[in-house]
């Protein structure tokens, strides 16, 4: 084959496949006048008069919801809430060297996290419920999947706010990175004394917001925003050192407080793993387990049938296996004796019927739709009857009854009988039509019950 020739149909795949690519995927074809977007998010930024009042309202709602344990009001107060805009404010003021807008940025969200934080504590102060309910208990550690959820949540957030048809993906971003409920879980932390319960939440409202800004840099950079252009450049060196030493004062910090809680993540899913595979025995069951990063300790309770102690022994040679698992304190606790936790087997009893609970729940609902889907059939053949019959009096007047039923078909095999299910069609003659009108009469039933297997029966 002449190499020229190659190469050439290389070269017009190459090209075909760079011109899918900026079709589908140049994200800057539709992008919105920037110093449009520009002036939008500037807006956004202050948090004063309506818009403050507004934070107010959607923080005692949010908890107001974690309070009565409700997902659908918390989910109502982030929709309400004004809270991204100095966020994004702070993304776009990195990406683009604005210093002035980093600093109103910076107050603006400095001032609506310390009032969030003392509305939502002086509503749990006052509030009757003191009990953490499982909405407060989920916002008080971050993981790994928060990060996640921040990054992507804060680049599609401001790729859409850049974009000429918005649409409705700002509403979901709100909600997807969360940040209304560790703020008021934070404000819940103060109010009953627990620093566990503050430190835990806005660590995880802090890392949220790191790495939506984060995203929205990268965003700036992906749509290729311009830089801010200074008269002076000794003013824009300035400023660029400025703007380094707040990345570096915040990025640090974040970026350990990251690897801190990949490491968690790594270290929990292995020891979960190495729990669920070695500590597998007949008429055992594990009823609870502790897993701590921080103090390299794990703790597992069994009740049933004891466990020897050469089986044990093989099961924690089996932690070798987990590179990071090594050097972990490993304690067993089997059922009984002074040592039992009575609330740890009250947990699992109560985890086990739950779970149970839910299952039957799900397969009556299942048994309950396969019967509504049944009986709606037998309807359906009613109606159909009733109507078909009209229509086939008027096409052929020699037709007096119709009967049409689904039914099941057993055919008769070597191996044993197959079954297969039809529509059986039963019309009732004066006269018999030809064969030929049957045959249409078929397809025509055929069309309107909307099957491909029909059988015509017809009587006289």
């Amino acid at each position: 084959m002449d190499p020229l020739s190659t190469n050439k149909k290389q070269k017009r795949r190459n090209n075909s496949l760079s011109r899918f690519v900026r079709y589908y995927f140049y994200l800057r074809k539709d992008k919105e006048n920037e110093l449009e977007t520009v002036a939008n998010i500037r807006a956004g930024v202050e948090f004063k008069g309506a818009s403050l009042w507004i934070l107010i309202f959607a923080i005692l709602i949010a908890s107001l919801g974690l309070n009565i344990n409700s997902t659908a009001v918390i989910i109502g107060a982030m929709l309400i809430s004004p809270l991204m805009g100095p966020i994004i404010g702070m993304g776009l003021s990195l990406g683009i060297n604005d210093y002035e807008l980093l600093k109103r940025s910076m107050k603006s969200y400095s001032v609506a996290t310390v009032i969030s934080i003392i509305t939502a504590t002086i509503f749990f102060f006052v509030s009757p419920f003191d009990q953490p309910q499982s909405e407060i208990l989920a916002r008080t550690s971050p993981t790994i999947y928060d990060v996640f959820i921040a990054l992507l949540g804060g680049l599609a957030g401001f790729i859409a706010l850049s974009t000429k048809d918005k649409g409705n993906v700002i509403p979901g971003v709100a909600i997807a990175t969360a940040l209304m409920p560790p703020l008021c879980t934070a404000g819940y932390g103060i109010a009953i004394g627990s620093m566990r319960f503050f430190l835990g939440a806005f660590y995880l409202y802090f890392i949220n917001t790191v790495f939506i800004v984060v995203a929205t840099f990268l965003g700036t950079r992906i749509r290729g925003y311009s830089p801010k252009v200074f008269q002076e450049k000794r003013r824009e060196l300035a400023v660029k050192r400025y703007i380094l030493a707040i990345v570096i004062v915040t990025m640090v910090p974040s970026l350990i407080l990251t690897i801190n809680i990949i490491s968690t993540t790594f270290y929990e899913s292995d020891a979960n793993h190495y729990i669920d595979k070695a500590f597998s025995y007949p008429g055992t069951q594990i009823i609870s387990r502790t897993i701590s990063y921080k103090d390299k300790c794990i703790d597992i309770m069994l009740i049933g049938n004891e466990v020897p102690e050469e089986s044990l022994s093989l099961s924690k040679k089996q932690m070798e296996e987990y590179r990071r698992l090594q050097g972990s304190r490993l304690t067993i606790v089997q059922g009984g004796g002074e040592r039992l936790n009575l609330d740890a087997i009250r947990s699992s009893v109560m985890e086990d019927f739950y779970k149970k609970s839910e299952q039957q729940l799900l397969d009556r609902q299942a048994a309950i739709d396969t019967l509504q889907d049944k009986l709606a059939s037998y309807k359906r053949y009613e109606w159909l009857s009733n109507e078909l019959m009209q229509e086939l009096v008027v096409l052929y007047p020699a037709a007096k009854e119709l009967s049409i039923s689904h039914a099941v078909n057993v055919t008769a095999g070597s191996t044993g009988g197959t079954a297969d299910t039809l529509t059986i069609a039963v019309i009732k003659f004066d006269s018999i039509p030809a064969a030929k009108d049957l045959a249409i009469i078929k397809e025509w039933m055929k069309t309107r019950t909307n099957t491909q297997k029909l059988r015509l029966i017809t009587e006289e």
